[in-house]
């Protein structure tokens, strides 16, 4: 994985390169930015560039040991620590490959042990590099533990912590760490990877990468699941809510909350979706018809491959109700994360947006 690879990303990228060039690494970096927009490709890119002992323009040549070692996923000098497991499970791996989006559990002080373990010994190449996802998932414990790594780090080590927001890190962590930050991709760039290397038709990968907020990593996860179905059927229920009696309307609310069951909330690693990926969908409907009310630009619109029914539906929306329905949707899905009771989440979200459209509110 070289720098020319990472898709996107380039202010980041000159930046290591010109560290790289002037020979004036930090012990640690904060990588901060929505997860999937490639900070631990780039922490592999760099990993390769400063190992490598034919490098040319701050680029890993891909053929020397180190590279190859990089890329087989073998190498000592890489280390990644994830959250999501247990204490039986340290999750510090020799591998490029992560590529699962984990968003429970907490990084454990267990693991930052092990991870001092590890680069007590020196490294092969000229830097080890240990990265750290979701660095915010940190235990108060943990944090600490690194915090004194941190302050007197072994020989040949350099750290980089990935974060969505550097507020959710300890500010003794932050204040050693020099910040970089990765902006959301953008839909042609997403959109482009997704034809290209997936095979996808160009209007369902303009849908996922509009719909993914600038994440590659959640367009190939909702790309290799079930999504684009599911999808459908989302939008499908919604729409037909609008032609339901009150106890029609009360039956779909019914079913909504019992789907948790099912499918759960967040997306899982094999690409199901669950209901905030549902809640989401439903957003981008309210905000696609919000910006065919307004006259906006037709390329604001998320769902393109249901514009003219969008169109049609429209029409049956005041500005009041719509933008009451998006605060209905947004509350929801601040209720689902606060861990409140799922199922009448759910059905409180859809009847109430049923009475939204006929003026019962």
């Amino acid at each position: 994985m070289s720098f020319s690879r990472v898709i996107g990303q380039q202010r980041a990228k000159r930046f290591l390169k010109q560290a790289m060039r002037r020979d004036r690494l930090p012990h640690a970096y904060l990588f901060c930015g929505i997860r999937g927009v490639g900070k631990t490709s780039t922490a592999l890119a760099l990993a390769m560039a400063i190992n490598c002992v034919n490098s040319v323009e701050g680029e890993g040549c891909g053929n020397c040991a180190s590279c190859r070692r990089l890329l087989d996923g073998n190498s000592p000098d890489f280390l990644i620590i994830a959250s999501g497991y247990g204490t039986d499970h340290l999750e510090i791996q020799y591998t490029p490959s992560v590529s699962s989006l984990k968003g429970g559990g907490n990084i454990l002080i267990e693991q930052i042990r092990e991870l001092n373990r590890l680069i007590g010994f020196p490294p092969l190449g000229r830097y080890r590099i240990s990265v750290i996802r979701g660095a915010e998932a940190m235990t108060k414990e943990a944090a600490n533990s690194f915090l004194k790594t941190l302050e007197e780090p072994p020989p040949g080590n350099l750290f980089i912590l990935n974060v969505t927001e550097p507020f959710d890190l300890m500010p003794t962590i932050v204040s050693r760490c020099q910040r970089v930050p990765f902006r959301p991709l953008s839909v042609n760039e997403i959109t482009d990877y997704l034809v290209k290397k997936r095979g996808m038709s160009e209007e369902t990968a303009m849908v996922l990468a509009r719909i993914s907020a600038g994440s590659l990593g959640r367009a190939i996860l909702m790309s290799d699941g079930s999504f684009v179905e599911r999808r459908e059927q989302w939008l499908g229920k919604l729409v037909s809510l609008s032609g339901r009696s009150r106890d029609e309307a009360f039956e779909i609310a019914l079913e909504t909350g019992d789907e948790v069951r099912k499918f759960g909330l967040n997306v899982s690693a094999d690409g199901t979706p669950g209901l905030l990926d549902m809640l989401a969908v439903w957003e981008s409907w309210y905000r696609d018809m919000l910006v065919l009310t307004e006259k906006a630009p037709a390329d604001l619109i998320i769902n393109v491959d249901f514009t003219q029914v969008l169109r049609k539906r429209a029409g049956d929306y005041t500005m009041d109700q719509l933008i009451h329905s998006l605060f209905l949707l947004e509350q929801a899905e601040h209720d689902l994360k606060a861990n409140r009771n799922v199922a009448l989440v759910m059905e409180h979200v859809v009847f109430s947006l049923w009475k939204t459209l006929r003026c019962e509110v």
